[in-house]
């Protein structure tokens, strides 16, 4: 999760170093930032009388980096809600009861990160964050692809954002919506695979 001129932008990062050291680091340095905002989502219920524990999320999640839905799986799976859906709309949403600010980096570093992990930085679903006019600033700082086909993008935006660039696509599946899930809902051309490929093979040979 990144911003830039008051955006909140996602990047995503393609074929990283997973042992590049400046990479773990700031993982770490998130990760404890991403727990302890989870501390304070059910500091926040527990004003609410709902008794959820933040050690339930934890063990639910089963990983360093947890996020809103998992709160929201730990709802349901309390009884307090009915559904994921549930959860979000009555308490996880922004400026719901229960919503924390998350903690951001700067776009241009996070796509400066990437790169010195030997990674491809592409931009997520711009359609959903409404940020077109500030692709040129990330193009100019060396970003490599943009995430074209979404859950959420029409047939006409999935064109509009072929900035030249490299085509990425994804669901975005964060487990169930509307009781139906994500995974696998979005398919693209292997084609697009292939030059990820060969930028990243261009980018390993320029370092």
């Amino acid at each position: 999760t990144a911003e830039h001129a008051g955006n909140e932008i996602h990047i995503l990062g393609y074929f990283l170093d997973q042992h590049n050291q400046r990479l773990l680091t700031e993982l770490a340095r998130f990760q404890s930032v991403r727990q302890n905002r989870i501390r304070e989502m059910v500091a926040r219920l527990n004003e609410l009388a709902i008794p959820l524990q933040a050690e339930e999320v934890f063990a639910l999640a089963n990983c360093q980096s947890p996020g809103r839905p998992h709160v929201a799986r730990a709802l349901v799976q309390a009884g307090h809600c009915a559904s994921h859906d549930e959860a979000f709309e009555r308490f996880l949403k922004k400026n719901r009861p229960a919503w924390v600010p998350k903690a951001k980096m700067s776009a241009l570093d996070a796509v400066e990160l990437i790169h010195q992990a030997g990674g491809l930085a592409v931009m997520a679903h711009p359609g959903l964050n409404r940020t077109d006019e500030i692709i040129p600033d990330l193009v100019a700082a060396g970003l490599d692809g943009i995430e074209c086909f979404h859950t959420k993008h029409s047939t006409s935006a999935s064109e509009r954002y072929k900035h030249k660039l490299l085509v990425t696509g994804g669901s975005d599946c964060h487990g169930k919506s509307k009781g139906k899930p994500l995974i696998g809902t979005i398919k693209l051309p292997y084609t697009h695979v292939e030059k990820m490929h060969a930028a990243r093979q261009k980018r390993l040979a320029a370092n």
